[in-house]
């Protein structure tokens, strides 16, 4: 019987089967985002998945662990998230990952030849972290990893989405990455860009304002001259530029 089964690891944990939420026990959702996360779908030594997963005990209590992790995964109707054998363990081949869509957008966007427009997918998945209320070890460096592709990502749809007059959902994007950053420039610069290719020119200076103050109350900096040039027309002469020394 085939498996209808979708694992969600962006914003949050969700396991889906037949269209259905299906509870997971903490233990096993360990298992399946290892699995999901750092051998993407890949077959996973035994000894491999049960040091990740109790790095503090010993192979064997390690192993017993896992075993019994194992054992408590869900299934629906004897269909197995989870199979193996007695070296290696890897996810259901029909399993569905929102990481692995995500990810696949990401590359697409970023590689060197960019969709067309006209095929550009819908981007609200890359405007979720990667389980952000977990905090475990071997998790830190994938979840960093994936947010830098993400905004990279949402930036270039940005402008990708500008340039084509998608002004709507260049914005969305735009703002997206604003959101997982709000003291990234880059975002900020396109979400001025997209206002500035509508002719909404008090939005733009808006942007940037809010921008300016953010930037100064956090970290005690001035914008770029990148950003600050891109509003200086606005107003008919320079924007916060450094005075000239005599």
């Amino acid at each position: 019987m085939a498996l209808t089964a979708r694992l969600d690891l962006l914003g949050g944990f969700r396991l889906e089967v037949d269209g259905q939420p299906h509870p997971v026990p903490a233990s096993a959702r360990r298992l399946l985002a290892l699995l999901a996360v750092v051998h993407q779908g890949r077959r996973a030594s035994r000894s491999a998945l049960a040091e990740l997963m109790r790095p503090d005990s010993d192979p064997a209590r390690a192993t017993s662990t896992l075993r019994s992790v194992l054992w408590r995964l869900p299934r629906d109707r004897g269909r197995a998230l989870v199979l193996g054998d007695a070296l290696e363990v890897w996810l259901h081949p029909e399993l569905r990952v929102d990481l692995w869509e995500a990810e696949v957008q990401a590359r697409a966007l970023c590689g060197g030849d960019a969709p067309p427009v006209d095929e550009l997918p819908d981007l609200s998945l890359l405007t979720q972290d990667l389980l952000p209320s977990w905090h475990d070890e071997w998790l830190s460096v994938e979840q960093e990893s994936f947010r830098q592709r993400r905004l990279h990502a949402l930036e270039r749809g940005a402008d990708l989405l500008c340039h084509a007059g998608r002004y709507h959902d260049a914005l969305s994007a735009g703002l997206g990455a604003v959101r997982s950053e709000p003291l990234r420039e880059s975002a900020h610069r396109r979400v001025i860009q997209v206002h500035l290719a509508e002719d909404n020119h008090a939005e733009a200076l808006r942007q940037y304002d809010h921008y300016r103050r953010l930037l100064a109350s956090e970290l005690g900096l001035a914008p770029s001259a990148t950003i600050r040039r891109l509003v200086a027309p606005l107003l008919g002469r320079p924007v916060d530029l450094p005075v000239p020394q005599e």
